[in-house]
């Protein structure tokens, strides 16, 4: 039997024989997951760089952005611009590097909440001995200023980025390498996100995974997808833990 923490608004799943917080290493996203930016200093980025690389304007109209990566976001930008992807290919590293310039000269004028619960499990999982490390869509530049902007940098020591990973279980798949080096090669990693593609991206990787509903996607939506864990926040699923017996 699923254990369940059953209120009007809070609701945290695990499946029977799993322990979320007894993991060797958590691989955690960033958008949606640990923190909401209520700037447009990233998503801004895209279009300045490309002006700058290319002249061209381009537009992120009809683009899938949730669980999406930077990379991916860019590409499909491209294509629905009718540019060809040789194109991109031969300036996107340029492209790349502007956005990374561009988030570290505006961070100042980042403003990012910090989803419920984070400091306390980040704070949990760690005095727990686990390796905190992230998995996210964000270019690895832009992924650590978050971090610093939202002062979690310190709990985190490795990451997989979309620099040279378009695909998101690409990224998860080099997070989970990294881990793996750090704490050995039997070590049991887990995936920590909030969309579909966060879980996707897992499976394909043969890794467990807690999915959060501090996104864009329900708690029926992600449950539907059967994570190992699923709940309403990470303060949530952190309550569920301290009232177990």
């Amino acid at each position: 039997m699923e254990t369940t923490l059953p209120t009007d608004v809070a609701r945290a799943t695990i499946k029977p024989g799993f322990a979320w917080d007894d993991q060797d290493a958590d691989v955690f996203d960033i958008d949606g997951t640990l923190t909401r930016s209520r700037d447009r200093v990233h998503f801004t980025s895209f279009a300045r760089s490309v002006a700058e690389v290319t002249g061209i304007e381009l537009s992120l109209a009809g683009v899938s952005l949730h669980g999406n990566t930077d990379t991916g976001i860019l590409r499909e930008a491209w294509r629905l611009a009718g540019l060809a992807d040789a194109a991109l290919d031969a300036q996107e590293a340029a492209i790349q590097a502007g956005m990374c310039r561009y988030v570290a000269d505006h961070r100042g004028e980042m403003e990012l909440a910090i989803m419920a619960g984070v400091p306390a499990v980040l704070e949990y999982l760690a005095e727990r001995g686990a390796l905190l490390g992230l998995g996210t869509g964000n270019l690895e530049e832009v992924g650590w200023t978050k971090m610093e902007q939202a002062g979690l940098r310190k709990w985190f020591r490795f990451g997989g980025f979309s620099d040279r990973f378009p695909m998101r279980s690409e990224l998860i798949g080099d997070a989970a390498r990294q881990a793996r080096e750090l704490a050995g090669a039997e070590a049991r990693v887990c995936v920590v996100g909030d969309t579909p593609r966060d879980i996707e991206a897992a499976r394909a990787n043969s890794l467990p995974v807690i999915a959060v509903a501090t996104g864009n996607f329900s708690f029926e939506a992600l449950l539907e997808l059967e994570p190992e864990v699923c709940a309403t926040s990470l303060a949530d699923l952190m309550a569920l833990t301290r009232s177990a017996p």
